[in-house]
């Protein structure tokens, strides 16, 4: 789970978050965080945005106090474009679409959010890039910051994020239920999967800070290159 820096100057650091790394710490305390691992090497540093625990991909902190009050305001006032890739279920009838639906918490299950006509305005725009027998690849811009909004969204959609436990199936994605003949090799006691955490990364970050402009971008873990690859293939 190591995290790789994609981008630092002396205002901010851009990072490429591992999947199953906490952002920042819980209130329990007791998982590493991606906050913690940059403070032993840094020192102070600051939220500005986070990335479930679950999803990959890039996440921006501040160094100093003004930089954090700078790009703070840019993710609030929605001057930050936002593009996340995800693996979901089935076919969409739609190529490309705008998913606007308000969320809110669920009333009676901390942790999860539900699309209610009470909640947050909340907009995601979808865009499929491949389509396979079972699954869609895509490219998400989101234009709000919801807590779980593309996960919410797709599963309002009916095409929930791939491995997601908590608005989708958690089951892991193997070969042996993709390919018809599969055969374990002789070596392996058990098959392992190809895909077995929350399929999404948080992809490409573009602003401006202090008149200069940032186009970041997070290249994509192993496992999802590697899921992809094997998708391609079978097709």
């Amino acid at each position: 789970m190591r995290p790789t820096i994609i981008f630092e100057n002396s205002h901010f650091i851009a990072v490429n978050k591992p999947s199953g790394l906490l952002s920042i710490p819980d209130r329990l305390g007791q998982e590493l965080s991606l906050k913690e691992l940059l403070k032993n090497s840094y020192g102070e540093i600051y939220t500005v945005h986070r990335l479930d625990k679950d999803t990959s991909g890039i996440i921006v902190f501040a160094k100093d106090e003004e930089t954090h009050k700078q790009l703070s305001q840019l993710f609030e006032g929605r001057e930050v474009e936002k593009f996340y890739l995800g693996l979901v279920h089935g076919k969409l009838i739609n190529e490309s679409g705008s998913i606007d639906a308000a969320i809110m918490e669920h009333p009676g299950k901390t942790g999860k959010m539900v699309t209610h006509v009470k909640g947050k305005p909340s907009l995601t725009d979808y865009q499929v890039l491949e389509s396979f027998r079972l699954y869609s690849w895509l490219q998400f811009q989101i234009h709000t910051g919801r807590t779980h909004q593309i996960r919410v969204h797709m599963q309002h959609l009916g095409h929930p994020i791939v491995c997601d436990e908590l608005y989708g199936d958690p089951t892991p994605i193997l070969l042996s239920t993709l390919k018809k003949k599969f055969k374990l090799s002789k070596d392996a006691e058990q098959e392992r999967p190809l895909m077995s955490r929350l399929a999404l990364h948080s992809h490409k970050l573009s602003f401006t800070l202090n008149n200069e402009r940032f186009e970041l971008e997070a290249e994509l873990p192993k496992d999802l290159r590697a899921m992809l690859a094997q998708l391609r293939k079978l097709q």
